[in-house]
């Protein structure tokens, strides 16, 4: 309890004697660039020089100062529109009357010390007299900058525990719209989440599907790259390569411009900070490296002093996105006579001595620049400082209670956390028409104009407004692109390709190359009966189980239908031989009728002659009901008439030959067999053979008959349309009762074929009936083994075949003794030593 007593009280101590202790500087003080006293105050934090000289560190001796050179023209601008629209602001008598409004701006020489120096700086103020002491409140409202990411990052770090609203004109990065981090910042520019995006949607928009991506290694380039290749993975856009580099590691930037100048991809993605990006124009400038569609992003996209004649060689036709244009009426003006009259604390003018007792060497460079306002119109940050400045006086505004009859009450002490407050709640609408307000980040909406770099006629250089992009506007509708308009690079005219693998055609399909990002493929073509109809097809289609696909793989077409048709080669040869033997069959039966009273037609029995002559037309005819295409009725007609046909050729032959045998018993002594089997029995016997054929026929189209069928099982390109047997057991039991009636008739002819006759019919029945066995013996494994309309020609083979057979082995040897050997026609050379033989 004691101890605690006792820190108390050294605390209380402690704290009396730093109240009423005078405020210290330690060190030399760091001295604002350009600045102006007023009631209230806006710090300026800008790159006005890009170089930094940095002392001896040898600590023999007090370090001397930075030496700054190389003067940022951009960031110089900021400075001077800064303090254009304090000027403008003090003149009005609607925003802070009677209130003027002060400025300190500090040169950063683009170096992160410096940047942290001159934060130090502005937060302190100037010298402080014996008696002021230090309330721990800074000596102005808000600070204006910085233009960079990573310095902005550092400045607002640095003042973001004394709650001071920083307000930058051109930090971009993402990591800035953390407001638990950056609770107190705020910006006239949108965030590169935004920026990352377009550079995506406007590489799919191109169809660059094959790019280089360089960024700068800060905050800036590396946040606004790593969202971007985010992005483009989603959208299915490749990276070939991701490098970086940094201002100061030259080094580096060479192997940058290598892997750049080596590398396949034709686009490069360019999220490049503005001194980076100077850098990087001179050493393609210097290695004369052309031919690549640079892609830029806002921070150098518009740099006047970037197009050059070099640099326009290398970097010709860049597209990129920037901050929209906005002109400020009466700027132009300004910085040509008022800004070096007013504000510039030292003129190259005789006798003019610095207000501040400064070395007016330190200005040489600025003084270069009192007469040059060529790059005025394409300063497009302008406009943001404009903004930023009026936010902050807006915000004042409310704060001091302004009113436009009374003024404003300058009693009022205004504390930053309520300037951070009121920013929040800025919405006003500035005279360029401009609406001004920030989101929950402290940012603003993101739009974005898309420039081209081109040459007009003139040879002038120019950043050509081909498109923009609106991120306020629905998805669909944010980027919008003149293409017609785009000069690309190398001035040609048509876009560049940038692809790893040209896009593959209808009719194939991707295909990843192993070990190599996925917009590397071989293009492969679809298999037979698969299509791809679009381009770049991840997977083949399977056609559907009727179609197949088309010669070039892109198109389900119908599959052909193949069938044994009238017009095709082989079934014009079928018919033609069907039709021979139907003729044939009709020039014997003519010539049979005609010698019909003849010994060798009587002795033949002509009645079973004839009957045969018919039943063999009718097979060469059935024929050609297994020509042309299948259908319901020709299918049921086909099978059953060649099953009826042939049992009535088949029992015609039977008859003969059961006749040959019987007529041979008849002429044995006391024989009287013919009596059984006369005219009446054969053509009985007939007709049973055929009934019998006709009932198994009926059966079968009864119970399950043949129809029409597609067969796929054998050609996948094309069906093969046939008649469907129905019932298996329905054909095999007509083709079945055929080879019954045929064994035998052989069987019976074989017995007599050595019969004692001149003219032995028997013998010519079982040449005939060997014949047809044989035919139909191996027509079984050929008609289960052949495909398609083949096993329908090799049916039609076996009918053609056997008839054939029988037409030539029965009638050929009458037609032969009737045609050229007449005088054998007669009873007694056909009898020989038999007796007379009746039927």
């Amino acid at each position: 309890m004691i101890l605690f007593l006792y820190a108390l009280l050294l605390f209380h101590q402690l704290h009396t004697k730093a109240e009423n202790t005078p405020c210290q500087k330690m060190g030399d003080p760091k001295y604002p660039l350009l600045s102006k006293d007023g009631d209230v105050t806006i710090g300026g934090i800008f790159a006005i020089h890009r170089k930094e000289t940095l002392p001896s560190f040898e600590f023999t001796q007090k370090p001397q100062h930075l030496l700054c050179s190389s003067v940022n023209l951009r960031d110089f601008r900021l400075a001077q529109i800064m303090i254009f629209a304090i000027e403008e602001i003090n003149r009005s008598e609607s925003l802070l009357p009677n209130v003027t409004i002060g400025y300190r701006i500090y040169d950063t020489c683009g170096s992160r010390l410096s940047t942290m120096s001159a934060t130090i700086g502005v937060m302190n103020g100037q010298d402080f007299g014996q008696g002021d002491r230090c309330n721990g409140h800074p000596p102005l409202q808000a600070i204006i900058g910085e233009s960079e990411s990573s310095a902005t990052v550092i400045l607002s770090r640095t003042t973001g525990p004394f709650k001071i609203p920083v307000i930058s004109p051109s930090a971009t990065c993402e990591c800035l719209s953390n407001r638990k981090d950056y609770p107190s910042f705020f910006r006239t520019i949108a965030n590169d989440y935004h920026q990352s995006r377009a550079l995506a949607y406007i590489v799919k928009h191109f169809g660059w599907s094959w790019v280089g991506a360089v960024n700068s290694d800060n905050d800036y380039g590396n946040n606004g790259m790593a969202a971007f290749l985010q992005i483009a993975k989603e959208e299915g856009i490749c990276v070939e390569y991701s490098v970086k580099f940094y201002r100061t590691d030259t080094e580096k930037l060479k192997k940058v411009v290598d892997i750049i100048k080596k590398g396949t991809a034709k686009v490069i993605v360019s999220f490049v900070s503005f001194v980076e990006m100077g850098l990087l124009i001179d050493q393609l400038s210097i290695q004369k490296i052309a031919g690549f569609q640079m892609i830029g992003v806002e921070s150098w996209i518009t740099t006047k002093n970037y197009i050059t004649p070099n640099s326009f060689h290398s970097l010709g036709g860049s597209l990129g996105f920037a901050v929209r244009k906005i002109n400020i009426e009466g700027f132009a003006d300004y910085v040509i006579k008022e800004f070096w009259d007013t504000a510039f604390p030292c003129s190259q003018s005789e006798g003019n001595s610095s207000q501040y007792a400064l070395n007016c060497s330190r200005y040489e460079e600025l003084l270069a620049l009192k007469n040059y306002n060529e790059d005025i119109p394409e300063q497009r940050y302008a406009s943001n400082v404009y903004k930023a400045v009026h936010a902050v006086a807006h915000s004042l505004h409310s704060l001091l209670k302004c009113k436009e009859q009374e003024g404003c009450e300058k009693s009022l002490t205004i504390q930053p956390q309520e300037v951070v407050e009121a920013l929040k709640n800025v919405n006003f609408t500035i005279k360029m028409g401009d609406h001004v307000w920030f989101d929950s980040t402290g940012g603003a909406v993101a739009q974005y104009e898309v420039v081209n770099w081109q040459q007009d006629s003139d040879g002038l250089f120019q950043f050509k407004s081909v498109g923009y992009y609106d991120a306020s506007l629905p998805p669909l509708q944010r980027l919008m692109l003149n293409a017609k308009n785009i000069i690309w690079a190398g001035g040609q005219l048509k876009k560049p390709s940038s692809v790893c693998s040209e896009s593959c055609p209808p009719g194939t399909r991707k295909a990843a190359q192993k070990g190599r990002p996925v917009c590397c493929y071989d293009c492969i073509p679809c298999a037979e009966g698969e299509i791809s109809n679009e381009t770049d097809a991840i997977n083949c289609k399977q056609c559907p189980r009727e179609y197949w696909s088309n010669a070039e793989k892109n198109n389900c077409v119908s599959k052909n239908l193949e069938f044994l048709s009238f017009t095709e080669v082989m079934g014009i040869v079928l018919v033609f031989f069907s039709l021979f033997g139907i003729g044939i069959t009709v020039l014997v039966a003519i010539l049979f009728y005609s010698k019909k009273d003849t010994p060798i037609i009587k002795a033949n029995n002509s009645e079973l002659s004839f009957l045969l002559l018919f039943s063999l037309t009718l097979c060469f005819l059935c024929s050609l009901t297994f020509i042309g295409r299948p259908t319901e009725w020709s299918c049921m007609l086909r099978h059953t008439a060649f099953g009826i046909t042939f049992v009535l050729c088949i029992s015609c032959v039977l008859g003969k030959t059961i006749v040959v045998l019987m007529a041979f018993k008849a002429t044995l002594p006391g024989s009287n067999v013919m009596k059984w089997f006369g005219p009446k029995q054969q053509r009985l016997s007939v007709l049973i053979f055929t009934l019998i054929q006709v009932l198994i026929c009926v059966l079968w189209l009864t119970i399950s008959p043949p129809f029409p069928y597609k067969n796929m099982k054998y050609y996948k390109e094309k069906i093969i349309l046939e008649c469907n047997l129905g019932s298996t057991m329905g054909f095999w039991a007509v083709l079945g009762y055929i080879g019954l009636l045929a064994a035998l008739c052989f069987i019976l002819s074989f017995l007599a074929r050595k019969l004692p006759d001149n003219f032995n019919e028997a013998k010519f029945i079982t040449f005939s009936m060997l014949i047809f066995c044989a035919v139909w013996i191996t027509f079984i494994p050929a008609y289960v083994s052949s495909p398609g309309k083949f096993t329908v020609a090799v049916e039609i083979f076996a009918i053609l075949a056997s008839s054939f057979g029988l037409l030539f082995c029965i009638f050929a040897p009458k037609c032969y003794i009737i045609l050229l050997k007449p005088e054998q026609n007669t009873k007694q050379h056909i009898m020989g030593k038999t007796t007379s033989i009746s039927y």
